[in-house]
């Protein structure tokens, strides 16, 4: 049996209707910015319950907007976690700030405690991840953040369609950053990001910095850049914006299911606590294994393809050598990536392909 870990295929097996779309875009000519993109940017603003979005070209644009709208600048701390993708450190970087790590918590999470031990008169914000679609702890950071004067910048981008209490990631922060790769919750053909927030200057600002600090074709504010968001990709959001309950649904079932499945082999895997009244979007379906690496083989070996996110912490990484970081000093992070395996879980995945799952790691740890 095979089970995929990309589904791309399956998701985009019947183009008809985004192509119907784009032909009535291609007729428009509103190539640029244009009807298309705002009426993404307002659906998107609608569905996450936020008063404001602006519509990027990557997720990785979108951190650096957020940064770039805060005046992050040049020798400033920026706290976040180091258990992240390389765009979480890198769009710090990229704005001449300091990323200063945390270690993280069971749920693969920035662990909390850490934080405020990191603060100091260089510290101009935290940047917690919405790591494989779960959440931290958002009221416990927030309230650090207001005892400190710190500005809180979410990085939110597995997280869209998720819920920490009705109230849906990436609304906590002053602002916050989405992604819409193609392995997001929310994906379209390529990439593409946006920025959200309530504060209408950080708005209006960011609109205008994204697209060359125009007001007008004649006339320009500042001297800005292009990170804007193509209408074609927004086409593809908006469609993919209308089935997202039902994708994050059917994603839940399946993690639900595999859960109490790998819970008998409790020996050898760990799964992450679901804290009740969280809904996560499960980009990724996570656990921690004893024996990990050849367990992965041994999986590829049976057509179940999983994946490592990631075998290397960002403090470990070769780019992070000028900040000093030395092996041992965040060992959740260092123990966790000896041992994470990420499994699929998409929404197209059947019964019997979660079974093949679970009965192969099953034969792993029991007959091998």
């Amino acid at each position: 049996m095979k089970v995929n870990y990309n589904y791309l295929p399956q998701e985009f097996n019947n183009p008809d209707p985004i192509i119907r779309d784009w032909r009535e875009l291609i007729k428009s000519s509103d190539f640029t910015l244009g009807k298309y993109v705002e009426e993404f940017e307002k659906k998107l603003a609608k569905f996450l319950g936020v008063k404001f979005c602006i519509s990027t070209n990557n997720g990785t644009d979108a951190l650096i907007l957020c940064l770039k709208a805060l005046n992050i600048k040049k020798d400033d701390e920026v706290i976040t976690v180091a258990n992240s993708f390389y765009a979480t450190a890198g769009a710090i970087v990229a704005v001449g700030a300091i990323p200063v790590f945390c270690d993280c918590d069971d749920r693969y999470q920035i662990l909390i405690s850490d934080i405020e031990k990191k603060i100091t008169k260089k510290t101009k914000a935290i940047m917690p991840v919405h790591w494989a679609g779960a959440s931290p702890d958002m009221f416990k950071i927030m309230k650090i953040a207001r005892k400190y004067n710190l500005k809180v910048i979410e990085d939110a981008c597995m997280g869209i369609g998720g819920k920490i209490f009705k109230q849906s990631p990436g609304t906590f922060g002053h602002i916050s950053a989405m992604s819409m790769h193609p392995l997001k919750s929310l994906n379209v053909m390529g990439d593409g990001g946006a920025v959200v927030t309530n504060n209408s200057s950080l708005y209006y600002w960011i609109k205008k910095y994204r697209n060359h600090g125009m007001i007008n074709r004649d006339n320009i504010d500042f001297w800005g850049v292009n990170n804007r968001m193509q209408p074609l990709q927004a086409i593809v959001a908006m469609h993919g914006l209308k089935k997202l309950k039902k994708v994050i649904s059917l994603r839940k079932k399946n993690a639900d299911y595999l859960d109490k499945k790998l819970f008998v082999l409790n020996n050898y895997i760990k799964l992450p606590k679901r804290p009740k009244n969280y809904l996560e979007t499960y980009a990724l379906y996570m656990i921690l294994c004893q024996n990990r690496d050849k367990l992965k083989k041994y999986l590829e070996k049976l057509n179940i393809e999983v994946k490592i996110h990631y075998d290397k912490p960002l403090h470990l990484q070769k780019a992070s050598r000028i900040f000093g970081y030395k092996r041992g000093i965040f060992p959740n992070a260092e123990k966790q990536s000896k041992q994470l395996l990420t499994i699929p879980i998409h929404q197209f995945l059947k019964r019997k392909q979660l079974d093949y799952i679970f009965n192969s790691i099953k034969n792993f740890y029991i007959i091998k």
